[in-house]
């Protein structure tokens, strides 16, 4: 039996975490995805020890049969998925001509989602998405933000099923890499 849970990551789920930026970097050099991220440049192991240290690393955590075994495992299981959670629009969410204008205590942004494919569990991504949804919630924001490399098909179609809309392309240098046409993203709950 496995049980899945998302809470805040601590110092010791960096490795876990670099793991996971490590597997989407190689899989997106063999073909197999494409985020435009870069290995080296984004995310790196730094990214999540920043976001650990400002307390907004979520993880998703397996227990239970499906974390034995596992080379990353913490002391409650194994990490197989992770994103940060904030109020930090990137800069050019300025230039997006949002839907939903709102007072940035009233934004809630999520940041590099990404879900091992080291497991055979269905709908992490999806669970995490509905977490992402009533931690806004709960912190009183009710407008929700996010970006993605318009290259990136998959997260724009998965964020779509979701009932988030696109509302612009913002060409811009994120996180290092130029050159990156960035799909702003939103959807306001209730």
């Amino acid at each position: 039996m496995n049980n899945v849970i998302i809470r805040k990551a601590t110092a010791e789920d960096i490795p876990a975490i670099a793991a996971i930026y490590d597997e989407i970097h190689t899989r997106e050099e063999a073909g197999e995805v494409t985020t435009g991220w870069l290995r080296g440049v984004y995310p790196v192991q730094k990214t999540a020890e920043d976001a650990v240290a400002r307390g907004d690393m979520y993880v998703q955590v397996v227990s239970g049969d499906d974390a034995a075994g596992s080379d990353s495992v913490v002391a409650d299981g194994r990490v197989v998925g992770t994103a940060i959670l904030n109020q930090l629009q990137v800069d050019v969410y300025a230039d997006g001509e949002w839907q939903y204008p709102a007072e940035d205590s009233e934004v809630m942004v999520i940041h590099t989602l990404i879900i091992s494919r080291k497991t055979d569990l269905k709908g992490l991504g999806s669970d995490f998405l509905a977490y992402y949804e009533a931690f806004a919630l709960e912190h009183g924001c009710k407008y929700l933000r996010l970006d993605t490399n318009a290259r990136n098909a998959a997260a724009r179609a998965f964020y779509k099923r979701h009932g988030y809309t696109e509302i612009g392309i913002v060409p811009t240098v994120f996180n290092g890499i130029p050159g990156v046409d960035l799909v702003l993203i939103e959807k306001k709950l209730g």
